[in-house]
């Protein structure tokens, strides 16, 4: 027996006074309502609707059992009120700025087909961070150590001209002895990148072959990055998919593999696994993984 069902027709019938109007009230058959007032009848022992009169009244016994079963309908009404308002209201989550508009209208429309409102906001990796630990949004994507990722972005080096498809062989930039002063080529780092699993890797790279300290320089927005690299000679770090819509020719480095690495992180009571399973997909996209190949072990808030 549904004991919820039987309520609420033991509810209806009772105000309405009538088993055909308690039914179309409860949007049931007339003899779905009788049986299931019958069954909560034999349920709780005892009859609850006296049926031998014209109208369908309580008998003492429902009379006493009839303010608690309503409260119980109403209780479950309230109930799916409130998970179709939760479902409807929407995550903030922070992701990076690096993504396009393009992208993160994409993911927002995966989500929202998935039963999802995202709230997105995009942040440079320290802010996302900030904004998780302080709770001004549910969940980030967040940058962690390769081990730790749903996401791999692989990075290389982008130029304003064509170089060719050889990998950059980082020693290659280092100034010569009888260079002109200042014309060694500097390689830009973007904020995304201003993070210790690439920037420390790469800065120990830089010292490993040679390159002079100048030589690599953290931009303060990803616009003046780019905008050092087609004013002159430089590189700047970043994946092939940006390197495309820079309008920049894009290299793999020689030695060592860099990438952006992400996880989804969430706030306690937040889902971040679920998301990230549901989403991987579109948020692949927005990152610039491109075919969206995931790691998805481990997702943890």
């Amino acid at each position: 027996m549904d004991f919820l069902a039987a309520c609420r027709a033991f509810v209806s019938v009772s105000d309405m006074g009538s088993f055909t109007i308690g039914a179309a009230v409860a949007q049931i058959p007339q003899s779905v309502a009788s049986r299931r007032v019958a069954a909560l009848e034999r349920e709780l022992g005892a009859r609850l609707i006296d049926r031998s009169g014209r109208r369908a009244a309580p008998t003492p016994f429902g009379v006493k059992l009839l303010p608690r079963a309503r409260r119980l309908v109403h209780l479950a009404d309230s109930l799916r009120r409130d998970a179709a308002h939760a479902r409807e209201a929407p995550v903030r989550c922070a992701v990076p700025a690096i993504c396009t508009v393009r992208d993160l209208a994409e993911l927002g429309k995966t989500s929202k087909e998935a039963g999802v409102v995202l709230d997105l906001h995009q942040a440079d990796p320290a802010d996302r961070a900030e904004q998780l630990r302080t709770h001004d949004v549910e969940v980030a994507l967040i940058a962690v150590a390769p081990d730790q990722a749903h996401w791999t972005v692989p990075l290389g080096l982008a130029s304003g001209h064509d170089e060719g498809s050889r990998p950059v062989h980082l020693d290659t930039l280092r100034a010569r002895r009888h260079s002109p002063a200042g014309v060694a080529r500097r390689i830009w780092l973007q904020p995304e990148d201003d993070v210790a699993t690439t920037r420390d890797r790469f800065l120990r790279l830089r010292d490993a072959v040679g390159l002079a300290p100048s030589q690599v320089q953290l931009a303060s927005t990803l616009t003046g990055a780019v905008t050092e690299t087609l004013a002159s000679g430089d590189l700047v770090m970043c994946s092939s998919r940006q390197a495309a819509e820079f309008g920049l020719h894009w290299r793999a480095i020689a030695v060592g593999a860099f990438e952006r690495t992400y996880a989804l992180r969430g706030v306690s009571g937040s889902d971040p696994g679920g998301l990230a399973e549901s989403l991987r997909e579109p948020i692949g996209q927005a990152l610039g993984v491109g075919d969206a190949n995931t790691m998805m072990d481990g997702v943890s808030s």
